[in-house]
């Protein structure tokens, strides 16, 4: 499986970014399917998850009720909808894949990671 990340940016503080995963093969609608980030020094840290059939979801306490994720598996993509960012926002974001449906929080829990992409919130 291969991921592709895409959408990051620019954004002013209160802005909203949209951000996708486009996954390759036949499989994706069975992988759980997770959102993480990191900036420089840090751990990478999670953001959110989603269920193969998009039924459950998962945030991180620190993006809870401002983002969304969401999953499109005829197209074989997860979006990650960003409102209300913050500059503590900004970071390089991964998507990652779950080949057994497990939505972990833990990065090594996930099979698959796409490449990221860089969301910068400016103040």
């Amino acid at each position: 499986v291969q991921l592709q990340a895409s959408g990051g940016g620019l954004v002013q503080a209160g802005g909203s970014l949209r951000l996708s995963c486009a996954a390759s093969g036949r499989t994706f609608s069975s992988y759980a399917m997770g959102w993480f980030r990191q900036t420089p020094g840090k751990e990478r840290e999670f953001v959110a998850a989603i269920t193969w059939s998009g039924g459950n979801t998962y945030f991180a306490d620190s993006v809870k009720g401002r983002f969304t994720i969401s999953r499109d598996n005829a197209q074989n993509t997860v979006y990650l909808q960003m409102n209300s960012l913050k500059p503590e926002d900004t970071a390089v974001y991964y998507c990652a894949a779950d080949r057994f449906g497990r939505p972990g929080i833990k990065s090594y829990e996930y099979d698959y990671w796409g490449q990221g992409t860089l969301v910068t919130v400016s103040s």
